[in-house]
């Protein structure tokens, strides 16, 4: 391995696909390379490129919940299977992480979840934003809306009677510290004023049969680390040069999430410098090697400690030139340590102190800390061809001190909007009994004609993000907190509102029970929920549509 050097300037977007399904490609390449001695390249044209190399991971929950009349949660027996297709990959960290996050943001005293990750006939599924998270999420909501349905209370009651507090141990044993949710959930409901927007709903659907309008709000808990723990370690190599300006090599990969901004402010801030006096040219294995993926959010903590390391190392040894002198400049600084031999070169390393997690005892610390966020949002449905809009999204997070806001808001708004893919829109169809339309085994959804991705038109027409104030997280590089997946799953606020506003039409066609809703809630999926005397002809009230998973 000493003798490949890998470079990378940056990648056009990650997510997850480019994790470890790139391998497979690479090693095609590979091939002619070595027998004809010449540089290969090989590009697939998007329809291969997504019947080939997977897609993220469906999960099916089996649960049973006890709860009391209030709506206070006392057991859940859950049962999870994720779909791996023909190889593992990475399916059984997926399921670990969704295990994990079984709990969502609840306090359940007693706890039972069996996770199996399924090998299936399809191409191998890998990694995506949230890693499992969601999923695990999404479950637990959907039981959480059940519970409100038997009561006849509104979901959010019920979140709010089983929110963690403070000093709860969750069913992996960690406890939790410096809990926002409390305040995170309270903002928010004061910003949407949310018991006005669930009147104004109310009322349009009283004086409205075919359009009716929903709304939710949803929390969520996202644990930073990787729950391997051998991946928690970054390294960074740091020069500074005799004009002053600092080169800074890192084992992250830029793929637009802003990864080397933020490691280049960290070193500016520590030579108080500006930021434009530093560089960062390339992830490359000759100068910082052995680097983990840039992935589980973790990226900004950890390279950002490591570059810390590094600077305050070189800091040390300028030490002692700067206190005997009044320098106009770093660069002045910077030349006398030069002409005093100090070494102006430094590598830095990090490891996430205090996790682990044993699987045999079921008993651990696997995260570092939490980032906690919750999402308000409002839809509106058309109740005969299920089309539906999105009219609100407010969106609190609690990024402690945030290293960039301007990054982070990003980030978050493209979260929320690529999560709102995977919980309204994204759907795959694959040629099977459900789809005798389609070949056998052949993915039809395998392009942006049939793949219906979000775009300009699903952006909210109201889209607010906030970030929580005065909240530092003393785990973090700079009281900082992860952004990457959090953000992703609160985007089911929108799945949950269009199953309020589902449960209105309904109400009105006498159907009141529980049913159904699978993610995407796509147009079809809607259409049909809403029981009424047309799809009655042809369909039961509990009609549930198969999923091509």
């Amino acid at each position: 391995m000493s003798k490949v050097v890998c470079r990378t300037k940056r990648i056009g977007g990650g997510f997850g696909g480019k994790e470890t399904r790139s391998a497979f490609l690479a090693a095609v390449a590979s091939v002619p390379t070595y027998l004809l001695n010449r540089p290969v390249k090989i590009t697939l044209d998007r329809d291969i490129d997504m019947m080939i190399t997977g897609q993220r991971h469906s999960f099916l929950g089996k649960y049973k919940v006890g709860f009391k009349d209030d709506g206070k949660v006392l057991g859940l027996d859950l049962e999870i299977y994720n779909n791996a297709g023909n190889s593992l990959d990475l399916s059984l960290a997926i399921l670990e992480r969704a295990m994990f996050h079984s709990d969502n943001v609840y306090e359940i005293p007693h706890i039972r979840i069996n996770g199996r990750v399924c090998f299936t006939n399809f191409p191998s599924n890998t990694a995506f934003r949230g890693f499992g998270g969601p999923q695990g999420m999404l479950i637990t909501e959907n039981w959480i809306q059940r519970i409100a349905m038997e009561l006849e209370k509104t979901p959010e009651e019920i979140r709010e009677i089983n929110f963690l507090s403070e000093g709860a141990v969750l069913h992996f044993g960690q406890q939790i510290q410096h809990c926002t949710l409390q305040r995170l959930w309270t903002e928010l409901k004061s910003s949407c004023d949310f018991l006005t927007a669930r009147k104004e709903v109310e009322q349009f659907n009283v004086h409205n049969r075919w359009k009716k309008r929903g709304v939710a709000m949803v929390p969520t808990k996202f644990g930073i680390s990787f729950t391997t723990k051998f991946m928690n370690q970054a390294g960074a190599l740091v020069q500074v040069y005799t004009d002053g300006t600092v080169l800074v090599t890192h084992g992250g990969v830029e793929m637009g999430q802003g990864l080397h901004t933020k490691v280049a402010q960290v070193a500016a801030s520590s030579f108080n410098i500006p930021l434009s006096s530093v560089f960062i040219s390339e992830t490359s294995t000759d100068k910082v090697p052995n680097a983990s993926p840039t992935a589980a959010s973790a990226s900004s903590d950890m390279y950002g400690a490591a570059v810390l390391d590094a600077c305050e190392q070189i800091k040390a040894r300028m030490e002692p030139i700067a206190s005997k002198h009044n320098f106009s400049s770093f660069a002045e600084l910077v030349n006398a340590c030069y002409l005093e031999r100090i070494d102006l070169s430094a590598h830095g390393f990090y490891a996430t102190p205090d996790i682990g997690f044993d699987w045999k005892t079921g008993k651990g610390n696997p995260f570092r800390y939490f980032t906690y966020g919750a999402a308000f949002a409002e839809v509106e449905i058309d109740t005969l061809t299920g089309d539906f809009h999105t009219r609100t999204a407010n969106i609190f997070l609690d990024l402690g001190y945030s290293l960039n806001p301007a990054i982070d808001v990003g980030q978050i708004e493209g979260a929320f909007i690529q999560g709102m893919g995977w919980a309204a829109l994204e759907e795959l169809k694959w040629g099977d009994a459900a789809h005798k339309w389609i070949p056998p085994g052949f993915l039809y959804t395998c392009g942006p004609g049939s793949y219906k991705i979000p775009s300009m038109n699903d952006v909210p027409f109201k889209f607010s993000v906030s970030l929580l104030k005065d909240a530092p997280n003393e785990k973090a590089i700079h009281s900082s907190k992860a952004v990457g997946e959090p953000p992703f799953f609160l985007a089911s606020a929108l799945f949950f509102a269009i199953k309020d506003a589902i449960i209105a039409a309904r109400a009105e066609a006498g159907h009141k029970d529980w049913f159904p809703l699978d993610n995407p809630a796509t147009p079809e999926r809607i259409r049909m929920a809403c029981a009424d005397e047309f799809t009655s002809l042809f369909a039961n009230s509990d009609f549930r549509p198969k999923l091509s998973v």
